[in-house]
């Protein structure tokens, strides 16, 4: 059996991996083919392009790669058209995939969207071309599945696979034993992950370390963690580090971010999948994003929620503080950060927040994901 699958960014790639898994108890001789990252692959995955080359963020910055992204498009249309898979398979990069999921429907060939878009935030009459891309929609989210019943489009919510893979419990002290940090008694740890791509490196990498010194300034007794998804990354964060904050208390961490923010006491992050995560260790964070300005005045204009933030959206109201374009700034993220050093209380409140929103999302998604799946093989 040929199923293809593409991932669009890092956060689908470990999607992907732990679906191919389920796939392949199975589907035993299954081979797989597509697109991802690292993860995908050391499942088996054969990638036909590289994973970062569809990694592109924002509405004004995809403009420029368009010609490539249609070129890849093309040209995986025409290879999967020849070498038919039984089910395609979109991870997440909606205006990659469901452009890709539509024209290989029209060919007899099954397809699944795995992440719902945002239809539910903003531009909601994205629905009608996701009913005619899809045999079936796979929604990590509870409230989603309910917006593509309203709209009759097949869809299934499997929860979310960061909630069954992370544990209930995370001790901060063996996640710092897991890195080796060593530091004095009365330490405060603070992770700083300003995204896994390089344009948001670009664009909050700078402002996270101003956030930094303010914050070592108003605390001199802190330690900061930063780590770097790729070794081009940590190239350009040394730079940044070098330029903006020699002299910081920090420790640049190749990978494991997901050790570094079980190892803080406060997440500084910017929006996306890292949020999550850091809801389900049950660190208190805020959370912060920039984009070009002209993707900022088109988010205003077609934006109909009020909150960005995943546990935001997840409990419905603002559990954490959140930033966005000018608002977000090294003074006001660095108040906030300290306003959770020293608000106890308001710390064990949002814990309690997120347990209870880790249990509403442990399903054993990608188990469900592969059984929804299967159904799908098994009526086509």
């Amino acid at each position: 059996m040929h199923i293809a699958l593409v991932a669009g960014e890092p956060s689908g790639d470990l999607l992907g991996a732990s679906l191919i898994a389920a796939l392949k108890a199975r589907y035993p001789q299954a081979r797989f083919t597509g697109i991802g990252g690292l993860d995908m692959m050391s499942q088996g995955l054969q990638s036909l392009v590289p994973l970062e080359r569809l990694a592109v963020m924002g509405l004004v910055e995809v403009l420029r790669h368009l010609p490539e992204l249609f070129r890849i498009r093309r040209q995986l249309r025409q290879r999967l058209i020849a070498d038919r898979p039984a089910v395609f398979i979109g991870i997440d990069a909606p205006d990659f995939n469901l452009g890709l999921e539509r024209q290989l429907r029209a060919e007899g060939i099954p397809t699944v969207h795995y992440v719902s878009p945002s239809v539910w935030a903003w531009r909601p009459w994205r629905v009608r071309k996701i009913a005619r891309a899809v045999d079936l929609m796979l929604t990590l989210l509870p409230f989603e599945a309910a917006f593509y019943e309203q709209h009759r489009v097949p869809v299934r919510h499997v929860g979310h696979p960061l909630a069954d893979a992370i544990p209930f419990r995370n001790d901060a002290g063996e996640a710092r034993r897991q890195l080796g940090l060593s530091l004095p008694a009365g330490t405060c740890v603070i992770a700083l992950l300003p995204g896994s791509r390089s344009g948001e490196i670009g664009r909050m990498g700078a402002l996270f370390l101003d956030t930094a010194r303010w914050l070592h300034a108003q605390r001199p007794a802190v330690h900061f963690l930063l780590p770097a998804a790729t070794p081009q990354l940590h190239a350009t964060l040394e730079k940044l580090r070098a330029e903006y904050a020699p002299d910081l208390p920090l420790t640049l961490i190749q990978g494991h971010s997901r050790e570094v923010m079980a190892a803080a006491d406060v997440v500084l992050l910017a929006s996306g999948t890292a949020t999550l995560e850091a809801m389900l260790l049950k660190r208190p964070m805020v959370v912060a994003y920039r984009v070009a300005p002209m993707t900022a005045w088109l988010a205003r204009r077609l934006v109909t929620i009020r909150h960005f933030a995943l546990p935001n959206l997840l409990a419905g109201r603002e559990l954490v503080p959140e930033f966005f374009q000018e608002a977000a700034t090294a003074p006001r993220l660095g108040a906030a950060v300290l306003n959770w050093l020293e608000d106890s209380p308001g710390v064990a409140a949002v814990t309690h927040e997120f347990e209870a929103l880790h249990e509403r999302l442990r399903r054993n998604a990608s188990e469900q994901a592969a059984t929804a799946i299967a159904g799908l093989l098994e009526a086509s």
